[in-house]
């Protein structure tokens, strides 16, 4: 059976009665950005995780927050692109580019959908949520799914002054410019300034088709010099290429 994530919205959803889910899911809704939904349902849908996936009786899709994930993806790019495209308008497309992927990346929007209590309001199934937390993109993707149900909801001006002033103002902007995390691209410049031949491979994958877990291993002039793991392919890279870092002593 679906469950939801702990207090203090998951008692909400213990009761059978629908109305006051409803109601109760609104009263958090509204709490989270700043006026009363009017199109509850599309919030209802916003939190529905694919392992919970519900089939429509009228069409026969099973539906979760996925296809709303796209939609908020979309529109949150938009608007912090807009944000840094005015903030700084002496830096080039590569800046900007760059600090809009640290923004958006899903590691923080994690983080900013449990600073919100998005997470309280997730329904998943409880056998996929025994693997939490050791790997989730659940909350990052509901909050995405969020931003698109608010677009949806309440228009795209609404939706543009809710990222700004309700989702960007959790980031810490000057440390989001001022440090880089991704390892691998740095482990790319370094190995060019040496004379390296660098490169990433993928030499094990772990576990089910639909939680597999990836190795990674950097290659430098064709020695094997670091490894990491993650729960995608990317992830992996980025985790070798902080070992290597550290191997380097690189800052």
């Amino acid at each position: 059976m679906p469950r939801f994530i702990k207090q203090p919205f998951a008692s909400w959803f213990s009761s059978s009665d629908e109305k006051n889910r409803r109601r109760q899911l609104r009263q958090a809704i509204a709490h989270i950005i700043g006026e009363s939904p009017s199109r509850i349902g599309v919030y209802q849908l916003a939190v529905l995780h694919t392992s919970a996936s519900k089939e429509s009786t009228v069409t026969g899709f099973r539906e979760s927050n996925e296809r709303l994930e796209y939609l908020g993806d979309a529109v949150l790019g938009m608007v912090i692109a807009e944000y840094l495209f005015k903030k700084y308008p002496f830096k080039d497309e590569g800046f900007l580019t760059e600090i809009r992927s640290r923004i958006v990346n899903r590691e923080m929007l994690n983080v900013i959908s449990r600073k919100i209590g998005l997470d309280n309001l997730i329904e998943y199934d409880g056998q996929w949520g025994r693997l939490m937390p050791a790997r989730t993109s659940m909350y990052g993707d509901a909050l995405e799914a969020l931003v698109g149900a608010v677009y949806l909801d309440k228009g795209f001006n609404f939706t543009r002054s809710f990222i700004l002033k309700k989702l960007l103002t959790h980031y810490d902007l000057d440390a989001v410019v001022n440090n880089n995390g991704n390892f691998k691209s740095r482990l790319i410049e370094w190995a060019q300034r040496e004379g390296k031949e660098l490169r990433f491979e993928i030499i094990s994958e772990q576990g089910s088709s639909q939680f597999r877990e990836f190795i990674a291993q950097v290659i430098v002039n064709d020695e094997p010099f670091a490894t990491g793991s993650g729960y995608s392919k990317k992830k992996a890279e980025q985790a070798a290429a902080e070992d290597a870092f550290k191997k380097l002593a690189l800052k």
